[in-house]
């Protein structure tokens, strides 16, 4: 009986094996690579947090390397290739910083389009998905999303008006965004986000735009003395799109079972939650600077007008290089205001 017994288990044992098997191959590993410092609002707040939820959701069969700050190498304007190449599996990267090479999504990077980062991430998404899906064809799309409105952040003299900016070296974060420098008047610097902490303390540039949410992570609260920042009813002077994408090889190869998990932590709801979650660390990032008795101004809704006046340019150049291209540029510039302004409306503040 006893070895009856035992060979019934031993024949238990190699017939579960190929499932046991089979579980050990549906593990898999993803390398996560982005630029941001391992101590921001952005790392431990949205990226940590969605491969937590990723990994806890799928029973542990998903587990993430995480790399940030560009240990793996290589530059910002390089993740997305990463990605598209099976360098790595996942980056988180804004489009802009690849000058030009995805133009419709560029409409949400024009001066005083977006609304609050979670509206108008829902309205990137499906932009993205109505108008321009071909733009990042060659990736796995995971969620689309901005940040909160963006700040301009001096180290010498305030910024009140228009004319304030006038000859000011400022840092800029993508091309849409330096050209709204130049026809504000200033001279316009285009730099990575980790370069910002060494121009500043060189006196390289006077100051730099940048959302509340990352001033901590590259101590703009102590290289700066002045920030202006915009009333919402006058409008938001700007905001950066990021996506946050995977190999698409990589993501065919998982199992059916898998690919529901990364589906279900992607699209509309995940780039919300994660425009949503980038903007709330402006309190603590705006907060930084409070506590060290920096002066923050608020362009009244009146003065952001002449910002306005100075920038509309901008949008009238954006339609024409977008028909040039073979593009309905109208149609594009009023589908990005239609979606923010439907979304915005159906989104509670």
């Amino acid at each position: 009986m006893k070895r009856r017994s035992l060979l019934q288990s031993g024949a238990a044992v190699a017939l579960g094996a190929p499932a046991l098997s089979s579980f050990a191959q549906a593990q898999v590993t993803l390398k996560f690579h982005t630029f941001m410092a391992p101590q921001s609002n952005v790392w431990l707040n949205m990226h940590k947090a969605w491969m937590d939820k990723v990994e806890k959701e799928s029973g542990g069969r998903i587990k993430f390397e995480a790399y940030p700050a560009m240990q793996l190498g290589g530059t910002a304007a390089q993740l997305y290739d990463q990605a598209k190449d099976g360098v790595v599996d996942v980056v988180w990267v804004p489009p802009g910083f690849t000058a030009g090479r995805f133009p419709r999504s560029e409409s949400f990077e024009l001066p005083f389009m977006m609304t609050n980062a979670e509206a108008t991430s829902k309205a990137y998404w499906e932009y993205v998905q109505t108008m321009a899906a071909d733009e990042f064809k060659d990736v796995q799309t995971i969620a689309l999303h901005v940040h909160g409105p963006g700040v301009i952040h001096t180290a010498d003299k305030p910024v009140k008006t228009v004319e304030d900016l006038k000859g000011m070296k400022i840092r800029g974060p993508s091309r849409p965004v330096t050209k709204l420098l130049a026809s504000l008047g200033a001279i316009p610097v285009g730099m990575p986000l980790p370069a910002i902490p060494d121009a500043l303390s060189k006196g390289t540039i006077n100051g730099c735009v940048v959302p509340w949410e990352v001033v901590p992570s590259v101590k703009v609260q102590e290289l700066t003395k002045f920030h202006a920042e915009f009333d919402p009813a006058g409008g938001c002077l700007y905001t950066l799109p990021f996506i946050l994408c995977m190999n698409k090889a990589k993501y065919n190869s998982l199992p059916p079972e898998l690919k529901k998990i990364i589906d279900a932590n992607s699209g509309m709801a995940t780039s919300a939650w994660l425009g949503k979650v980038q903007q709330a660390g402006d309190i603590p990032g705006r907060k930084s600077a409070v506590d060290r008795g920096n002066q923050i101004f608020t362009v009244s809704p009146a003065e952001s007008q002449n910002f306005r006046r100075k920038s509309r340019a901008l949008e009238v150049e954006w339609v024409e290089d977008m028909n040039k291209k073979g593009f309905d540029g109208r149609k594009l510039l009023d589908t990005t205001r239609a979606l923010i302004d439907k979304h915005t409306k159906t989104t509670k503040a």
